[in-house]
């Protein structure tokens, strides 16, 4: 297997990526970031509306999510960009980032005397910072160091049966290789969560399996609905699915075979290798963003309806479940499982390619969201904006 290939970062970590991020800390910078990212090649950014009036666990999640986005390693520096009077104060989140020992700068829009000054100030840091990030050369590593997110995202009747397995069985590969598979949405698990608990790898992940499901099922109760009249979606039923209990254990499958060895929170990072269950909602957006906020370099992305969906800070790789949705949206979609449906190829056969695809996708080659710069973001919150 040819080798991989990354930028090394000064805290050991390896990235497929090396891109300088402007970090806008609150909702009223993100415009301002956008324009220095149209001044600068090589940074990325993202919209949002977050990081002020926020209390609790919710102003925790978020504050985890903005470093862990910062400290993944497809990222070289970070301009931090804050407006100056928000919740999540930017030399807040920058005096986190910097344990890591990357480059982080601050500017603030109400320190530098407004949008253009701060626009002028942030773009000449971070032009300096892409120069500096140029100059770095890629080292081989081994498959241990990586961390692959798995994603289903509009399933249908074939999600179960062919790109889910696939993606199954390359996470397979990657825990028998010392990496580590992601595995998250967790409302569409619900029904599934005995065969994942059979699994654990202790009686305390166990455990949380089952704490986990009834917490977001909770969730929906609180507020008077069950979550099983949300799921299957109309677009998941169109596809040929009929109830909630179908959909996870089709989604169950992108978890392969392998022991379960680590619940963690959205947006944490996991302490232990193998499999690894991320407590995400499902919807597309936020559980991507979790997920590369927990370190993920990399993440498959199944598809039986189709999405164009992507992140700014690491590669997408979509997979369609059936050979109609990939003709119709190849310009978005990288793979085609649906062989294994015509019986043209098998589950092992089609994770090969996905493997053979992580491969060049490490040694630079884009995929079809980052060409498109489809920069997705969205975040999980958990209660409410004060």
């Amino acid at each position: 297997m040819e080798p991989l290939m990354g930028y090394r970062r000064p805290d050991g970590q390896i990235g497929i990526r090396n891109h300088v991020l402007i970090l806008p800390t609150i909702t009223c910078a993100t415009q301002t970031a956008q324009r220095i990212t149209e001044l600068v090649d090589g940074t990325v950014t993202f919209i949002h509306q977050h990081g002020c009036a926020q209390v609790g666990v919710d102003y925790e999640q978020t504050f985890r999510t903005y470093v862990g986005l910062g400290k993944n390693p497809n990222v070289y520096g970070v301009v931090v960009l804050g407006l100056g009077c928000e919740t999540h104060q930017a030399r807040s989140v920058a005096g986190e980032l910097k344990k890591a020992g990357k480059p982080v700068e601050v500017v603030s829009i109400q320190d530098y005397g407004g949008t253009l000054s701060a626009i002028a100030e942030g773009a000449k840091i971070a032009a300096q910072m892409v120069q500096d990030a140029s100059a770095q050369q890629r080292v081989p590593f081994r498959f241990d160091e990586l961390i692959i997110g798995t994603e289903c995202g509009g399933s249908d009747a074939c999600s179960g049966l062919s790109a889910n397995p696939a993606v199954g069985a390359v996470s397979d590969k990657i825990v028998d290789l010392g990496g580590t598979a992601i595995l998250a949405e967790t409302t569409e698990l619900i029904g599934a969560e005995h065969l994942l608990a059979q699994r654990a790898a202790d009686d305390q992940v166990a455990k949380r399996v089952y704490e986990v499901i009834q917490a977001m099922e909770n969730r929906a109760f609180q507020m008077g609905v069950d979550i099983r009249t949300g799921n299957p979606s109309p677009g998941n039923m169109k596809g040929g699915l009929t109830t909630l209990e179908e959909k996870s254990l089709g989604a169950a499958a992108k978890a392969g075979s392998r022991p379960l060895q680590q619940l963690v929170n959205y947006a944490e990072r996991p302490t232990k290798k193998g499999l690894v269950w991320m407590d995400t909602p499902g919807h597309d957006i936020e559980q991507l963003t979790g997920m590369v906020a927990g370190g993920a370099q990399l993440v498959l992305f199944t598809t039986g309806r189709g999405t164009p969906t992507g992140s700014p800070i690491a590669p997408v790789l979509k997979i369609a479940t059936n050979t109609a949705i990939f003709e119709r949206m190849r310009e978005n979609i990288d793979i085609n499982a649906g062989t294994i449906i015509e019986g043209t190829e098998t589950v092992e056969e089609v994770g090969q390619r996905i493997i053979d695809e992580i491969v060049l996708t490490c040694l630079g080659k884009k995929t079809k969201s980052e060409i498109l710069r489809q920069h997705d973001f969205g975040l999980w919150r958990i209660g409410p904006t004060f």
